[in-house]
């Protein structure tokens, strides 16, 4: 398996940012997808919060919305559906098979249920078959030997299979470049939570100049 191919010329990039409703983050947060272009915003509980509030969460999504950008909410399905969310993001887990059946059977068919596979090729299979909307794949730690690993389950799964690729990048320009080299359909990445308004738009240009430095050099 090799990483060695141009860019797609479809990667496009996610957003993940946590769920907080204050005016000076909603502004962030919309400089970001403004500046990106952005199709996904994947919305988290805050730091230390044990789950997302509604109310938090609702003028996120219609941000977004506004923008023709989808709204997922992670491993909230109640909450997504009650502040009209597009869908929602799973985490990997030992029974995410179970957990994509529940979501996908109380959200429905028009919604989006993305799911984590981690880093298993059984689970991602299993998932894509099951109709998931997008597989995800993760980093299983910071070491650059978990980046190899990464690189070459999105390069697999790119060869192999329709259903689209998420590689959830780790930051770094030059890693996340090499995740969208190896075939990745969208780059995630998290929105730095403690980044100073007048920071932003420097900080999300970089974040698309990432996936598009293999594609500059090709």
């Amino acid at each position: 398996m090799t990483d060695k191919a141009p860019v797609k010329p479809r990667t496009k990039l996610c957003l993940v940012a946590e769920t907080r409703s204050d005016p000076e983050w909603c502004a962030i947060v919309a400089a970001a997808l403004e500046t990106t272009a952005a199709v996904t915003l994947v919305l988290m509980p805050p730091s230390g919060a044990s789950g997302i509030a509604a109310d938090d969460a609702r003028p996120l999504v219609e941000l977004a919305q506004k923008r023709d950008c989808a709204a997922l909410l992670v491993d909230d399905v109640a909450t997504a559906r009650d502040v009209d969310a597009d869908g929602v993001h799973l985490t990997w887990r030992p029974d995410i098979e179970t957990a994509y059946g529940i979501a996908r059977g109380e959200l429905g068919a028009r919604s989006i249920v993305g799911v984590e596979a981690g880093t298993s090729r059984h689970d991602a299979m299993t998932l894509g078959e099951a109709g998931a909307d997008y597989v995800a794949f993760t980093l299983a730690s910071t070491e650059e030997t978990a980046l190899d690993a990464q690189a070459d389950l999105i390069a697999w799964w790119s060869d192999v299979f329709v259903v689209p690729a998420v590689a959830f990048a780790p930051g770094p320009a030059e890693q996340t470049a090499r995740l969208a080299q190896s075939g990745a359909d969208f780059i995630a990445l998290h929105l730095p939570a403690g980044l100073a308004p007048d920071a932003i738009e420097d900080w999300a240009r970089s974040a698309v100049a990432a996936i598009r430095l293999e594609a500059d050099a090709a």
